[in-house]
Formats: structure tokens, sequence, C-alpha cells
């Protein structure tokens, strides 16, 4: 395999990494459109990026805002969640998932995630319902579904709302249908690292007129359709996205198809290639899972299998040698301050919220994730997605890499 590009030699991976995000003259088209239209405001594109995002997913009603922070707190107060609410959520996901639960004066509880997946585990999550549950988040990590089947049930069977965090999710299928038509409401992000992308925005989508109309309302100042524009109904915010985004938004969905297939290719190529190789773990699909978006690759090191050499060491190793890998995550969600800092010396701003969280107990500095906190502290690896839009010949690369990693382990200082 050679001399470790970490030590001088010849890197492994000769492909070229595709600069992200991609675009093209359609981007430019639709933008100039809306420019010489003077549309520059909330307009036909913004609807007619609503109504095709939507329908992808199986969903009738699509509401855009301006990132998925926003999508993710307007679609709580749709659904009711407010002061004292306990809302579970993942522990290994983006802070987001839970601020937004924070933000509303509601109690983010952590579920543990599985493994292999880094999904919610269920088991995980029955542990923390209490009769002031209201809610479950789950989280399509990495754009693999959640088993729905078993999130709706598990909401069901407690009564609560269930809401899916697809911000990795673009065009994800449980069973056939699009991510996000099972559950209550699911939001998306189109953040500049995104499959999808605006350089920022979100969508809530939903298959419930009234869920929809109030994320509407909120997101559009209050404001309820069919009345007076300055007649306001609930205490919204201006969270609307503009024209130039969805003209942006629109070119980007026509590529989508041909993206999530020639990553979806790639990254079975890649599991295949990975597989055989000891100490990389790489999680089968479920089978309810027809259709995943790879925000990431990701797979499972286990330092053992390389004789010890820590992930550390194996991710400046792999990036030596042209593979821009991660770990990910630092820590589990529940250890950012914004949360241990709620038992002892909270923000004024968070004051009722720590008080709460203190007379039923529920202090963050003591919850356990064992899982979570493994895939932070020494087993996950991201790969990004734009590496799943090269070749074939790309993905033999990369196993290729980790191979020579391996062999030649004992170079790494």
């Amino acid at each position: 395999m050679g001399v470790l590009a970490l030590n001088g030699g010849s890197r492994a991976f000769k492909g070229s990494v595709l600069q992200w995000p991609v675009f093209d003259k359609t981007e430019e088209t639709n933008l100039l459109e809306s420019f010489r239209n003077n549309q520059w405001w909330y307009g036909d594109k913004v609807r007619q990026f609503e109504q095709e995002y939507a329908r992808i997913h199986d969903c009738e009603y699509g509401i855009t805002c301006v990132n998925g922070t926003v999508a993710l707190e307007v679609g709580l107060r749709a659904l009711g969640i407010g002061p004292g609410d306990e809302v579970i959520v993942p522990d290994y996901t983006f802070v987001a998932t839970a601020s937004a639960v924070a933000t509303l004066n509601a109690i983010p509880r952590f579920a543990d995630v599985d493994l292999d997946t880094a999904n919610i585990n269920f088991e995980s999550a029955e542990k923390l319902v209490t009769p002031h549950t209201r809610a479950i988040i789950v989280v399509h990590f990495a754009g693999r579904p959640v088993d729905l089947d078993r999130a709706r049930a598990f909401a069901d069977k407690h009564n609560l709302a269930l809401m899916e965090d697809a911000a990795h999710a673009w065009g994800s299928q449980w069973h056939g249908k699009g991510v996000g038509s099972v559950g209550d409401l699911a939001t998306f992000s189109f953040q500049v690292s995104k499959n999808l992308t605006a350089g920022e925005g979100g969508i809530i989508i939903s298959n419930k007129k009234a869920v929809a109309d109030a994320c509407r309302s909120y997101t559009n100042c209050g404001r309820t359709e069919g009345h007076p524009w300055y007649q306001h109904y609930l205490l919204g915010g201006n969270y609307r996205i503009t024209e130039l985004q969805a003209a942006i938004l629109l070119a980007q969905l026509a590529r989508l198809e041909d993206h999530t297939t020639r990553r979806e290719q790639n990254a079975m190529a890649l599991d295949k290639l990975l597989r055989q190789i000891p100490g990389i773990k790489v999680a089968p699909c479920s089978p309810g899972v027809t259709r995943r978006s790879y925000h990431m690759y990701m797979f499972n090191y286990l330092e053992k299998e390389f004789g010890g050499l820590t992930r550390e060491k194996f991710l400046a190793a792999l990036n030596a040698e042209g593979i821009p890998a991660t770990q990910g995550y630092l820590h589990p969600v529940h250890t950012n301050p914004c949360f241990l800092n709620l038992r002892h010396s909270p923000r004024p701003e968070n004051a009722w919220l720590s008080r709460k969280c203190n007379e039923r107990k529920v202090f963050y500095d003591e919850v356990s994730s064992p899982n979570a906190a493994r895939l932070c502290n020494s087993e996950m690896v991201w790969l990004p997605h734009a590496l799943l839009l090269g070749n074939n010949r790309d993905m033999e690369q990369i196993a290729e890499a980790i191979e020579k990693i391996q062999n030649n382990q004992e170079e790494i200082a």
C-alpha cells in the first residue's frame, strides 16, 4: 500500500471532492427572472417551491421559513408545545433539536440513540415519559429514516405529538412514503452544507391543515389567510423567505433526484467495500428504508481492531490521504453549557425554565446516554455527502485509504 501520506507518501485518494454547493445556469436563470420581474419578496416562486417540496414528501402543505431552527420552533408552537411541557429528543443531534424546545420554556428530555444508526432508541425514550410529556421529536440522522412505524406507535401509545426533524433527509422514504408524511409535521433545513440549499432556509411540511395554518401564521407575523393584512391573530414573527431564495431552491430541487440516486448508489458500493475491513462497522438499512438521502456517510470506527490506534490519529491519517473525514459531534447534546448551566447559574431569560427543571428534578448533569457518548468520544466517523457524488473508483480509493492506514498503523506516532 506504500508509505502513509501522513509520513510523506502519496495520497491514496486521487479523486476530486466536489465543491459544495453545486450550481449551474438554472440558478442564474431563476434569479434573473425574479430580478427582471421585480419579484424579490414572498411570491410565486415561494409558493411553487412549497407545493413541489411538500408533494415529493407525500404531504399536502409546505410552509417555508428562514432556517431549520426556526422551523423547529414554529413547528413546536403549532403543536401546542409551551412552558412546562416535556418533549423527548435524541441525545445525538444538532443542538437546535433540543434548544428549540427550551426556547419555548418547555423541557427537553434526552433519550439515548442506537449505536448502529445514531437514531433515537425507543427503549430509552420509554423511560422518559411522564404525565408532562407532550411530544417526541425523532431525527432522521444522516438521512436514514427512523423506524416510523414504531415512532407513530410510540406517540399514539402515550398520546404524544410526533415531530420529525428531517434536516438531513430531503427525499428519504419509509416504506415508499416521504419522511414527514407519518408525523404530525416535519422540519427541514436548507443551510449551506445541506444537500438542498439556498445558503439558509427551512420548511415545515404536514398533512394536517390546522397545523399548517398555525405554522403559516407564526411565520407570517400572526396573520390569517382571508383576513386583513394588518390584523394579527397569533404572536408570530417575520420568518418568511424571499423569492430569491425560492428561485435557488427550485433549481436545487430539480437536481435532487439525480443527486440522491448517485449518493445512494455510491454509498451501497462503499458499504460493500468497507464491510470487508476489520474494525469498520457499517450498519445495514432497515427494509423499511426505501430511499435514503445521505447528508453524510458515516461508519463506526472500532479502535481495538486498528491495534489501539485512536480515532483522532486515524482521522488525521485519513485526511492526509485526501479524504475530509471528521468525528462529528464532540459530545452528546445534553452536555452543552446551555443545558448544564440551567441547574446552577441560569441566565435571566432561563430562570423560569431552570426553576421548573429543579422542581421536577430534571438535572442535565445527571443524564446518561452511553451510546451517544460512545459515538462522540471514540466511534463515529463522518464523510461529507459531496464525496458520494463521485464515481465508483472514488469509492474504491476511500476503502483503499482506510486499508492503507490499517496496514501501516505502526507508522503512526
